[in-house]
């Protein structure tokens, strides 16, 4: 009881206060100003925040401890912590990180030579429930802050190299969190945050249309990834319910508006499921929904989990090279993903935050 008590006391606390890793460059200096510091102690605290990753304030030593207890008094730096990490067989690492209310994300790491890609969270579950996707299947807790989302990044790459590519496309739908997503992208881009260049970086949507008119006018120049999965309202209603919010022909429009701008790219994300919209004819259909946007396709075989029983199937091989090799007739560029990470649940659509 006592130990509850004092975890309660904390979060109360640090409810007080700021949090600093969820800080712009900007809302540092506003904050600071008023306690007389001068500009190049923003500098000073974003080096230690985003580029030397400390877990306290206490653990800025070039600045002094009169200073640091100032800092104390109104910020702190949030923290995760690492209930489980799986390594698969080829080399693929998730990460199982409980927050301060005690709910719980999972976060990817796969090493490629010299890639090295970070698949990262934006929310604890998810509320479109796609019917092939695992997360979807445990509903939706919780949008994550800016700083939980950054925080991902820090902790899963303190005893790595630092991560060449970030996706966000873990659990959550990221275009639903919007106002975080897009501060944790900048942190992530900025050259005072983490610095990864912004081609490095990308975002994966259901297909929120008025997320992706939003995302348009921020110049922020990522890879914006449209999870499609069938190429007619019919089967993807089945597949993807938020279609019928935002169906096929509101969806394409959106994303040749999106493209108007050429700094402005498009993945589309197609799940392949055997009988499903694996077919010959599924993917003549798809060239004849995207004619005219300039895009790229990555082709996803469907992952399934062991442990769970589910409707659907990876499809079979032979049809995944015909379904590619059409699409890459018709003059697109196609890339089969691989798999990664499928012995311990962490390839695309098997995230479910839990032991």
């Amino acid at each position: 009881m006592a130990i509850i008590l004092n975890f309660l006391f904390i979060v109360k606390l640090n409810n007080m206060k700021t949090d600093l890793r969820g800080l712009t460059h900007d809302e540092i200096q506003e904050y600071l100003e008023p306690m007389g510091l001068k500009p190049f102690r923003t500098k000073q605290i974003l080096d230690w925040i985003y580029c030397k990753k400390v877990k306290s304030i206490d653990e800025m030593t070039n600045l002094s401890k009169d200073l640091r207890e100032a800092l104390k008094k109104k910020f702190y730096i949030p923290s995760l912590i690492l209930l489980q990490k799986q390594v698969s067989q080829d080399g693929t690492e998730k990460f199982l990180f409980e927050m301060g209310d005690k709910k719980q994300v999972e976060t990817v790491l796969i090493p490629d030579g010299k890639r090295v890609t970070l698949c990262i969270s934006t929310q604890v579950g998810c509320k479109f429930s796609c019917s092939f996707c695992y997360t979807g299947k445990m509903g939706f807790k919780r949008n994550l802050t800016t700083s939980e989302i950054i925080n991902q990044i820090i902790y899963a790459t303190q005893n790595n190299e630092n991560a060449t590519n970030i996706v966000l496309m873990g659990m959550g739908e990221p275009l639903d969190n919007y106002d975080n997503v897009i501060k944790a992208i900048k942190i992530i881009h900025f050259p005072w945050g983490l610095g990864i260049s912004a081609r490095k970086i990308s975002l994966s949507t259901c297909g929120l249309i008025r997320g992706i008119n939003k995302l348009e006018k921020e110049n922020l120049n990522i890879n914006l990834m449209i999870s499609l999965n069938a190429s007619d309202n019919k089967k993807r209603n089945l597949l993807m319910p938020v279609n019928k919010k935002y169906p096929l022909e509101k969806l394409m429009s959106a994303c040749r508006e999106y493209t108007v701008n050429p700094k402005n790219q498009i993945t589309f994300e197609y799940v392949l499921i055997k009988n499903i919209n694996d077919s010959e004819k599924d993917a003549k259909a798809l060239v004849s929904l995207i004619k005219g946007i300039r895009c790229k396709i990555n082709l996803i075989p469907f992952n399934k989990r062991s442990d769970e029983n589910w409707p659907y199937d990876p499809p079979e091989k032979e049809k995944v090279n015909k379904f590619q090799e059409y699409l890459i007739s018709q003059k697109y560029l196609v890339f089969l993903r691989k798999q990664r990470g499928l012995d311990i649940c962490a390839s695309c659509g098997q995230l479910t935050g839990q032991y």
